[in-house]
């Protein structure tokens, strides 16, 4: 995959955050409301070169007109926190492959 999502936050400002300092359930509701599809995916799959950590089935929001997802993401000491990012459509493919992968298990 060609985007590293640890990388991308510390690098650029190029995100929205929808949510922070909340809880896990806080931000599926905020991904559910925001998002033209929501896909899921189960704890400890990585998206965007990150591991999603959270209550299982793991929302991810998807826009594919404005070319951005919706997903939680946790950093120590920081909590969790609903953020936007803009996305190539690859990267809404690999991500698909992952929501695929867990749907054949």
């Amino acid at each position: 995959m060609s985007f590293c999502l640890d990388t991308y936050l510390q690098q650029s400002d190029d995100y929205g955050i929808l949510l922070s300092r909340a809880g896990f359930k806080d931000c599926a509701k905020i991904i559910n409301e925001k998002s033209e599809e929501v896909w899921h995916v189960n704890a400890g799959e990585t998206v965007l070169g990150a591991r999603i950590i959270g209550i299982p089935p793991i929302p991810i929001g998807v826009n594919p007109k404005k070319h951005t997802i919706i997903i939680s993401y946790t950093k120590p000491c920081h909590g969790t926190a609903a953020i936007e990012i803009p996305v190539k459509d690859e990267d809404i493919e690999e991500i698909w492959k992952v929501v695929n992968e867990n749907t054949r298990k």
